[in-house]
């Protein structure tokens, strides 16, 4: 890469994952890391090998697929954890190891219980035990916003000398303002011995709403690699936004002079997908990638855009993907031209079975609404299929009247076997969840609810998002349908199988 050339290090799969219920199976993370490498991304970091069994399988299965993007594991600086990630990313065409240790005094006294000497001492292992797999080793300094910048540079020269070729520069709290973090960064390249021989990085948190800001403060510092997520997701406020990285350097190529090799109308598709997966919506007024981004209510604004688009807009909506959402198909549509439209979108199904009943719910949906876009084709394969379906939904029927209590009666199947229940509720949803929790006593606590339209129109399928809380663990549930308590009940019992499913993920930093 030159230094015209910015690179975009996608870390949806493991960073975006730590939001809290935002988990994704095998499948899930294989049909998003290839979006991304459809978006264009240079680096896919697939996730943290050594976290769960699970963890390591999708990463080497988005290995053995993916050929034009670097696919990464992370790694705490242990040898544990490094041939975990080495061996997860072992199919890879191209692949990386990103491996990491706090730097700061808060950290390294109080987490790592370590001395400056002996986490030196460690990061240069580190790397040495990466190269062994690849050689492109990246080198993080956790928490780099609040270390000692003597320190900092100590550590890079040392990991340079051992062979790191990546230095990324997080700031893992999100603490810092714009100027003083190009400051740091401009710091660190002037001292850091052999600092042209690699290529500087930097991660920003969004603590304060400033990680886009902080992250191309950096880049005007002279980083050339951003890492970020699509939609900003992440654990706490979250991380960079991809899209608005991308786009703050397309449109003001004048101040950034750097390109990016992003296919910017794949944009709204892959924010679309990763919210479709994760149960976390986009917020309306969200950049680039929000229902209001493009739309404009002032009747000033719309006057002057009507007579020219550039008075109150710097990018085009269909730049980034907006009004791709073609129809695609109806309830004439066959076997042949639907296999075919998944395909054209990237989503691979497991088999004749998986198609058959894919196709099934499909023909269903198409007998509630006449238009089909690609978003209720996502929606309808994106409901979060856990491996074992254990609660499912049979009946729902709600009676909600003015002046009267609403009520609902529930069938719900479990492992084959039907159980029935009623309860009256604050509206229809809320007795349907009642009766849901007559019949499986899970005992969760609902955190959040939450429904979005996936398209337009008074048919649209609404989609709900549950977020469950039961012993420590959270999961999101989402379901999809014309009828909005019908999803709503989905949405709940998606939440509850993935309760039951049990799955564990290790946080990457405990």
């Amino acid at each position: 890469m030159t230094q015209n050339h910015l690179i975009i290090f996608d870390t949806t799969l493991r960073d975006g994952e730590q939001s809290p219920g935002a988990a994704m199976t095998k499948d899930e993370k294989l049909r998003i890391a290839r979006q991304l490498e459809k978006l264009g991304v240079n680096v896919i970091e697939a996730g943290f090998a050594a976290a769960s069994p699970g963890d390591f399988d999708a990463i080497r299965a988005i290995a053995e697929v993916i050929t034009e993007s670097t696919v990464c594991s992370l790694a705490r600086a242990n040898e544990n954890d490094i041939r975990r990630a080495g061996e997860a990313i072992s199919p890879a065409r191209k692949r990386r190891i990103h491996t990491f240790i706090a730097t700061s005094p808060i950290h390294m006294q109080n987490k790592l219980r370590m001395t400056p000497e002996q986490v030196l001492e460690r990061a240069v292992q580190a790397v040495k035990w990466a190269l062994e797999y690849t050689d492109d080793v990246e080198f993080s300094a956790e928490d780099a916003v609040r270390s000692d910048m003597d320190f900092l540079v100590q550590v890079f020269d040392a990991v340079i000398e051992a062979g790191a070729t990546t230095i990324n520069v997080p700031d893992t709290v999100g603490y810092s303002v714009p100027q003083q973090w190009g400051e740091r960064m401009a710091q660190l390249i002037a001292r850091v011995k052999n600092s042209d021989k690699v290529i500087w990085s930097t991660h920003c948190h969004n603590d304060l709403g400033m990680a886009v800001a902080n992250s191309l403060s950096a880049v005007l510092a002279g980083a050339r690699q951003v890492e970020c997520t699509i939609n900003g997701l992440g654990e706490r406020a979250g991380n960079a936004s991809l899209e608005e990285i991308v786009m703050a350097v397309r449109t003001r190529r004048d101040v950034f002079q750097l390109d990016t090799t992003i296919d910017a109308t794949q944009i709204v598709t892959t924010s679309k997908l990763v919210s479709t997966i994760t149960g976390y919506p986009v917020q309306p007024n969200k950049a680039i990638v929000g229902a209001n981004a493009f739309a404009h209510e002032s009747g000033i604004h719309q006057d002057g855009v009507l007579k020219h688009r550039e008075t109150y807009e710097i990018m085009r909506a269909e730049d980034v993907g907006w009004g791709a959402n073609k129809l695609t198909l109806g309830k004439l549509s066959g076997r042949n031209a639907f296999r075919t439209r998944l395909a054209e979108l990237g989503i691979a199904l497991d088999g004749e079975d998986a198609l058959n009943a894919a196709f099934a719910r499909f023909k269903e949906l198409a007998d509630k609404k006449s238009e089909i876009f690609d978003e209720d084709i996502q929606a309808l394969l994106s409901e979060n299929v856990v491996n074992e379906e254990h609660f499912k939904l049979a009946y729902l029927q709600v009676a909600s009247q003015t002046g009267e209590t609403p009520h609902a009666v529930v069938t719900v199947t479990e492992n084959g076997k039907e159980l029935r229940a009623e309860a009256d509720g604050g509206g229809p949803v809320d007795a349907a969840f009642k009766a849901i929790e007559k019949i499986v006593g899970s005992g969760a606590e609902l955190l959040l609810y939450s429904v979005n339209n996936i398209t337009s129109g008074t048919d649209a399928q609404g989609e709900v998002t549950v977020r469950l809380s039961r012993g420590g663990r959270i999961v999101n549930g989402q379901g999809a349908d014309t009828d909005i308590v019908i999803a709503s009940a989905k949405a709940y019992l998606n939440g509850l199988n993935k309760l039951h499913a049990n799955t564990e993920r290790a946080h990457p930093q405990v």
